[in-house]
């Protein structure tokens, strides 16, 4: 059941004190059954004005082959704070998770986890909000710095803030950037790596945050009745 507590603070202050909360909540080792659906979680701006739109694209495992949508679109009630974009972003969320006709067995989320200044990234937010594991998985770094990362695909580097790793620089293709890989809830930081890994083909990006990002963008091309798309 989601915790709503975490959800809306009034002030940037309370925002912080609850983000804090949260990341005491995150449980960083292995917790979860067996995956058959893992999702991609994207939230878009359509326009650049203040209505978000969340997209959850379910997958199904390990054959990756899409198998449920569902989109929502809401006006966002929290200002624009960099370090809280989750509070702007969640709730848009839970009202897309909401129309999937069951929860999917993983997350993985757009976006840092444990990688956060306070450990509470959207990933942890939206898995402790939900109880459900997840994986951020961000396009560029937000805190920390690693070593250079070999050019072979599936190579790996911590991702460090002072001495705690918080999370791993991936290499998903040879050639390109690597992507920023950090526990969200009820997921090990190398198992994260690993699923990012199983469900990444031959993109940079998973195939669950490629669905995902079509969808919360509105450029995703009509492949069959999706549920909310």
């Amino acid at each position: 059941m989601t915790d709503r507590s975490l959800l809306q603070p009034r002030t940037v202050t309370e925002a912080i004190a609850r983000q804090r909360e949260i990341a005491r909540r995150v449980v960083c080792d292995d917790a979860h059954g067996p995956v058959r659906r893992v999702a991609g979680v994207d939230v878009g701006f359509p326009g650049g004005g203040t209505k978000g739109r969340a997209a959850i694209a379910v997958l199904e495992f390990p054959s990756l082959a899409l198998s449920e949508t569902a989109v929502a679109e809401a006006e966002v009630n929290f200002p624009y704070v960099p370090g809280l974009l989750s509070f702007r972003e969640l709730p848009v969320v839970l009202q897309a998770l909401e129309r999937l006709s069951s929860p999917p067995d993983l997350l993985l989320v757009d976006g840092q986890g444990w990688a956060h200044p306070r450990r509470c990234g959207i990933a942890c937010h939206l898995g402790v909000l939900t109880d459900l594991p997840s994986i951020g998985v961000a396009k560029s770094r937000l805190v920390g710095t690693h070593d250079p990362v070999p050019q072979e695909r599936g190579a790996w580097v911590p991702l460090r803030d002072g001495d705690e790793i918080i999370g791993a620089v991936l290499r998903t293709r040879v050639g390109v950037h690597p992507v920023y890989v950090s526990i969200g809830h009820r997921v090990s930081l190398a198992r994260a790596v690993d699923w990012v890994m199983a469900c990444t083909t031959r993109y940079r990006l998973p195939e669950t945050t490629r669905a995902a990002h079509a969808l919360a963008s509105g450029t995703a091309k009509k492949r069959g009745a999706g549920r909310g798309a």
